[in-house]
């Protein structure tokens, strides 16, 4: 890549060498994405979760993410407070294969409910630090450049991962999904051990005790709004995953092609989020975000009356391309807002807020689509409406000099 282009979206070697080792443990992760609807399918309940297969689903996806949401202010704190990021993502990287791997002999849904726990503990102790690192190591002017770089290349193991397990579960079974998956998160912590440099905390910003966990001064308001902008964003691409076997049953199609159209928002958010990232550099963060949030209600609304594969493929692009509206923007403010020293516990907000969606997204769809099935993705859409008036209302525009269509109130 030409060096100028590479330094004008702040393409430095830490963030493409943490870029890439995000990539290939969301290829692990994503992997599960399409094999465990279809694992808690073939595993009968105990004798007191005679629940609906859609609410089962539910709860074995939604545990993973309500885990890690929980833990991650906590894991933001201890990363803080020690200083020591990459040893924090080695750690937790180790867990989430754990898991992973362990899926291999578990024969009743609790082993699955206490595997998915013990992979919600690893990327709570992941996904901050990493977050902490890029806040660290990147530049505002360019921040939102980069944010895309590191969000492109996880969307693209997520698309990946999908697609691998779809294939190796038709074509040689869950097994070897599991072993694949563990595999792709032991790359990962390859390259974090050899690649990613540690960052060190100035001894001046340390926090000195008493050391607060949830620190209110560092709630910044635009903090958390980005937070309820990615909170909302993950919950309406989420929906989705729970309700696999429906929509395999109503489109007549195989585990592959869910998993080809559950991928499909990937290549939305991979073909526009760097676009988009830089974009936000100069026309600011807080436009892109409310149009993103927009743009993701009426197409999440619409995921209802598929009747087609194509049809449910070219809505998750649409998807897709909302999102990366919403996610490296969102990243990108909480970074210019964070304080040194507090990185951790700030970015963790918005990890928090993703993860959280991705918890209660499978649990909102399992619950309501029982009432009828379009309910889930109607909800969607009108909390994404909500969130673009609670980015209108309190985020505040950190790009200086930008010329924002959606000015905050004063």
């Amino acid at each position: 890549m030409n060096k100028k282009l590479a330094e004008s979206i702040g393409l430095t070697r830490p963030v493409l060498a943490l870029s890439i080792a995000r990539m290939t443990d969301a290829m692990g992760n994503s992997i599960l994405f399409i094999v465990l609807p279809l694992y808690v399918a073939k595993i009968p309940p105990t004798a007191y979760l005679h629940f609906p297969l859609p609410v089962l689903v539910g709860i074995l996806l939604a545990l993973y993410g309500l885990v890690n949401s929980v833990l991650q202010p906590f894991m933001g704190a201890l990363s803080d407070r020690m200083g020591r990021r990459k040893v924090l993502i080695l750690i937790g990287l180790g867990l989430m294969g754990m898991g992973t791997i362990g899926f291999i002999p578990a024969t009743t849904f609790l082993e699955l409910v206490s595997l998915r726990m013990l992979q919600g503990i690893g990327v709570a102790i992941t996904i901050p630090a990493s977050m902490a690192i890029m806040a660290a190591v990147t530049e505002q002017k360019t921040r939102g450049g980069a944010m895309g770089v590191y969000s492109t290349l996880r969307i693209v193991g997520f698309a990946i991962g999908p697609l691998v397990g779809g294939f190796l579960k038709v074509t040689w079974g869950f097994n070897a999904a599991f072993v694949a998956g563990a595999g792709f998160i032991a790359a990962a912590m390859v390259l974090v051990h050899f690649w990613v440099e540690e960052v060190k905390i100035p001894p001046k910003s340390l926090h000195t005790p008493p050391f607060k966990i949830l620190d209110r001064k560092l709630m910044h308001p635009g903090i958390l709004s980005a937070a309820a902008a990615t909170f909302i964003m993950a919950i309406a691409f989420s929906m989705v995953t729970t309700l696999e076997n429906e929509f395999n049953a109503r489109l007549d199609i195989s585990a592959l092609g869910f998993s080809i159209a559950f991928s499909s928002l990937m290549v939305g958010r991979l073909l526009f989020q760097v676009p988009l990232g830089r974009l936000s550099d100069s026309v600011g963060r807080k436009p892109i975000i409310i149009l993103g949030l927009l743009f993701i209600a009426p197409i999440t609304a619409l995921l209802g009356e598929v009747t087609t594969l194509q049809q449910f493929i070219f809505l998750r692009v649409l998807q897709g391309i909302a999102t990366a509206g919403i996610g490296a923007p969102a990243f990108a403010v909480a970074a210019d807002l964070s304080q040194v020293g507090g990185e951790g516990r700030q970015m963790s907000l918005i990890t928090l807020g993703f993860g959280l969606g991705l918890a209660l997204g499978p649990m909102i769809a399992g619950a309501l689509a029982i009432v009828f099935f379009d309910l889930p993705f109607l909800t969607g859409g009108v909390m994404a409406i909500a969130g673009a008036w609670i980015v209108q209302r309190h985020m505040p525009e950190t790009v200086q000099g930008a010329k924002t269509l959606f000015k905050k109130r004063s």
